[in-house]
């Protein structure tokens, strides 16, 4: 297919399923960035600056990655970028009717910019940020849900 892709999230932190979905992802376009969106309406637990790391980190393996992050609309950054795609991953029926809203008002804002569903490999299905991070408070084994740089900053961040 190639041409470029916008891969984007909050990845407070990066988990196995986004890791899994910007592998699949750079399979097919030549160029994917990966863009952390500070979302002002959320309260991360990590900083831009510090998931950009992660991100760089545990994708340094995957030479057709670049890691930004962007404030604002998407279609404005893929412009920015020349991106023809935005690649979305999707984990069950319940993220459809989300993905769909966004996409159609993407589709408004810039129709030159497709969006591509990748569903997420079964046993990711369940995995979210937020339980990662849930589990990580309590001292839970997360070690097969996030890679091994991402474990020790969550515990760095609830010691």
């Amino acid at each position: 297919m190639g041409g470029i892709a916008v891969c984007p999230g909050s990845f407070d932190p990066i988990t196995y399923g986004h890791l899994d979905i910007i592998k699949r992802g750079a399979k097919v376009f030549d160029q994917v960035y990966v863009v952390v969106l500070n979302n002002s309406s959320k309260n991360p637990l990590f900083s831009v600056e510090e998931r950009i790391s992660l991100i760089e980190e545990v994708t340094k393996d995957i030479p057709n990655v670049k890691v930004d992050s962007f404030q604002g609309l998407l279609m404005d950054y893929a412009s920015s970028v020349k991106a023809s795609a935005v690649i979305r991953g999707l984990r069950a029926v319940s993220d459809f009717e989300y993905e769909m809203q966004i996409t159609s008002m993407n589709r408004v804002l810039n129709d030159e910019v497709e969006t591509f569903f990748i569903m997420t490999n079964n046993q990711y299905s369940f995995l979210s940020s937020s339980i990662v991070k849930e589990v990580a408070k309590y001292n839970g084994d997360i070690s097969e849900l996030v890679p091994d740089t991402v474990e020790k900053a969550l515990k760095v961040k609830f010691q």
